[in-house]
């Protein structure tokens, strides 16, 4: 199977996190923000935190549980696209995953732990796969194909974008 030289452009889901984090670096975002969401979650109450911005919408320890969940996604994939000629990345259902593992229920402290411990423990993996021959290795991912480890972590740092605005609108409903 060959690599496809110019990927498909970039639309829906993965245009628009693409567009969030543009021309920024992403192992940058990446590294902040796991601060970056304990600064906000910092003194809010249990009540609080387990608000939801709207119905049928999330609460910040929602986002955060998705978070540390989706780290070990994100780190899988890229220690198999580093690891494997164009291996199988799988997608899955972020909502089938917010009501099976009852985010609503979890711990915001643990939640916000694992995310950290986790995202500390794939930035070694994403650094240490930033050179140009590593970035343009790639993953099949079985519902957009074919997807390079540059691709992939642009994906991550602006998925990492994604839920800081969505954190920020929380709060503005928290008041």
């Amino acid at each position: 199977m060959t690599t496809p030289s110019t990927p498909p452009p970039a639309t829906g889901y993965v245009g628009e996190t693409l567009a969030l984090l543009g021309d920024r670096d992403p192992i940058a975002i990446m590294a902040e923000t796991p601060a970056w969401v304990a600064a906000r979650l910092e003194g809010r109450s249990l009540a609080q935190l387990r608000q939801p911005e709207a119905p049928g919408k999330w609460s910040l320890v929602q986002v955060v549980a998705h978070l540390a969940d989706t780290e070990i996604a994100y780190g899988w994939r890229a220690r198999m696209i580093l690891t494997a000629e164009q291996p199988p990345i799988h997608g899955f259902d972020q909502g089938a995953w917010l009501e099976r593992f009852d985010y609503a229920s979890d711990d915001p402290s643990q939640a916000l732990q694992t995310f950290t411990a986790l995202r500390q423990w794939n930035l070694r993996v994403w650094r240490r796969g930033s050179n140009p021959a590593d970035l343009t290795r790639t993953g099949i991912h079985s519902e957009r194909g074919p997807e390079s480890l540059d691709t992939l972590r642009r994906l991550a740092a602006g998925h990492d974008l994604r839920h800081r605005r969505q954190i920020e609108r929380i709060l503005r409903v928290l008041g």
